[in-house]
């Protein structure tokens, strides 16, 4: 015995298999089973393909609403001066509130690897210089790159 709904969700009643499958045919669609674990059992007589066709459409309308984990890179140097410190402060504050990631990256050229410890002041007092982030992996050299990921707290 199942319990038997047409395509606009309305019941039509309690049949058994064998009804199900013949009013289904009278109405050319096709038996669904929506709730086996159900006392009695759901089906549902409606067009499978189109049925398929809306929980696709929902399930793409369900991922729009959803950012990727993008992340984006800020470029430092050195011997950055102040404006142009401030300036990769703002752009990462922006990155930073509309969800996405930002990896700092400091690139150590030439004699400037012999001041690894400057570098790491610079890239911890720009991530403290952003505020309340989270620091998705903390500041490492990476061969003659620096580098660091921030996120914003939840």
């Amino acid at each position: 015995m199942l319990r038997v709904l047409d395509a606009k969700g309305e019941q039509i009643g309690v049949l058994s298999k064998q009804e199900a499958l013949n009013k289904a045919q009278e109405m050319e669609a096709d038996l669904v089973l929506i709730a086996p674990k159900a006392v009695p059992p759901v089906a549902r007589i409606i067009d499978f393909k189109k049925f398929l066709y809306q929980e696709e459409k929902k399930e793409k309308d369900a991922r729009k609403g959803v950012k990727k984990g993008v992340v984006k890179d800020i470029n430092l140097g050195l011997f950055i001066g102040q404006a142009d410190l401030d300036r990769m402060k703002r752009r990462s504050i922006e990155f930073l509130g509309e969800g996405h990631q930002v990896r700092i990256n400091l690139l150590l050229r030439g004699r400037e690897n012999a001041k690894r410890d400057m570098a790491f002041a610079l890239v911890n007092k720009f991530i403290v210089s952003l505020g309340d982030v989270n620091i998705s992996k903390p500041p490492k050299l990476e061969g003659k790159i620096l580098r660091a990921v921030v996120a914003k707290k939840k």
